[in-house]
């Protein structure tokens, strides 16, 4: 299944590629949906209200405000972890404005498993950065989401990362291959850090990766008839494309 992957990041690489790409993938015997985008020809965003200042919280709603603009969800994804009111826990940035700080702080949980990162999307470029390197020299971030763990950091797996972990959740993630192309990824069954870093760093190629959540993890994916359901999300992440006439 390395050769499915790799052919999805290479499709991205044609010219004139401009949308979401998913497609279902199998690393040592268990079931994906990876989803690569290059964000210098495709939008991606983050949101969490609407217009009206309410919580937005579903796949759909989001496409309800978007279809204002003439505009629709490629793909799309929970976009880090929240509080039970549905704020970021850590870092939030939306159209650049920071609406959350970041926590650098070991804590209880995974987001406080250090180290932890930040998704950044700014220029047509998407980055994965380690909180702390983040805060040292902050970049200009158009939209940034704050979860934990790092799955990936400099080519290796997160350091407590156990190979016999019996933790185990549907966990979805973000990695970011040396182009600066985001590669989303969520399992379709439970799975551990170590299994679930494996994938970015193994197979989908990326330096850096993100653990995004688990157990509420959900995946919008028109392409492949999916649209997951449940509770009220916080951050959402999407790619936005122009809505077909």
């Amino acid at each position: 299944m390395r050769l499915r992957a790799a052919a999805i990041l290479v499709a991205l690489m044609l010219p004139g590629v401009a949308q979401a790409f998913c497609e279902r993938i199998a690393h040592e015997g268990r079931g994906y949906v990876v989803c690569a985008v290059d964000p210098a020809e495709t939008e991606l965003r983050l949101f969490r209200l609407g217009p009206d200042g309410a919580v937005l919280g579903s796949f759909v709603r989001v496409e309800r405000m978007l279809a204002a603009e003439g505009r629709t969800l490629g793909f799309a994804m929970n976009g880090g972890m929240y509080h039970p009111d549905r704020t970021p826990v850590g870092l939030y940035v939306e159209d650049g404005e920071e609406l959350a700080p970041a926590v650098a702080s070991a804590g209880p949980g995974n987001f406080g498993m250090l180290p932890n990162g930040v998704l950044c999307l700014s220029d047509g470029v998407a980055q994965v950065i380690e909180t702390r390197a983040y805060l040292a020299d902050p970049p200009d971030c158009r939209f940034a989401t704050q979860s934990g763990p790092m799955l990936v950091i400099g080519g290796k797996l997160h350091p407590r990362f156990l190979v016999d972990s019996d933790s185990r959740f549907v966990r979805n993630g973000v990695g970011v291959t040396q182009e600066g192309r985001a590669v989303f990824a969520i399992s379709d069954r439970p799975v551990t850090f170590h299994e679930f870093g494996r994938l970015f760093r193994d197979v989908l190629g990326t330096p850096q990766a993100l653990y995004l959540d688990g157990k509420i993890s959900r995946l919008y994916a028109p392409d492949l008839g999916r649209a997951d359901i449940g509770l009220p999300m916080g951050p959402i992440i999407g790619a936005v494309v122009d809505a077909p006439r």
